[in-house]
């Protein structure tokens, strides 16, 4: 960490995670289940993105529980990122399937976890930035 808050850079990240989060649900309340997952794990991507760029570190690669590494946050919240990590291609894209398409393969449930892991990963991102803030 370079000592420097970029509290600006921040709140540009943290905003489009909490619009992307927003959308997810939309997604859920009509059917759109695999991009609800989708955006579940580019919300909680754009956050932790949020914190590593407004502590002055790179930000580099999709995956949310190593870039949560990088950043020193718990295991137990670098598991729950590893559960929404896997959303990041197959949720997109038909060839990542033998049969059928994304839409195919998810349920409002596996939305609704993505969107509550991504809650979670979210939260805890804000916690720690405050916590950063005020020290």
């Amino acid at each position: 960490m370079s000592g420097y808050l970029d509290e600006d850079e921040f709140n540009r990240w943290l905003k489009n995670a909490r619009y992307t989060l927003k959308s997810a649900r939309a997604d859920v309340n009509a059917g759109f289940y695999s991009w609800a997952c989708f955006k579940a794990q580019q919300a909680a991507e754009f956050a932790v993105k949020a914190y590593l760029r407004g502590i002055g570190e790179d930000s580099f690669g999709h995956s949310v529980s190593l870039l949560l590494k990088k950043a020193n946050f718990d295991e137990s919240l670098i598991n729950i990122a590893k559960k929404i990590d896997r959303y990041y291609i197959p949720t997109r894209y038909t060839d990542a399937w033998s049969d059928g398409s994304p839409e195919d393969y998810y349920s409002s449930d596996d939305a609704e976890e993505a969107i509550s892991s991504a809650e979670s990963i979210i939260s805890e991102v804000e916690n720690r930035w405050k916590s950063f803030r005020s020290a």
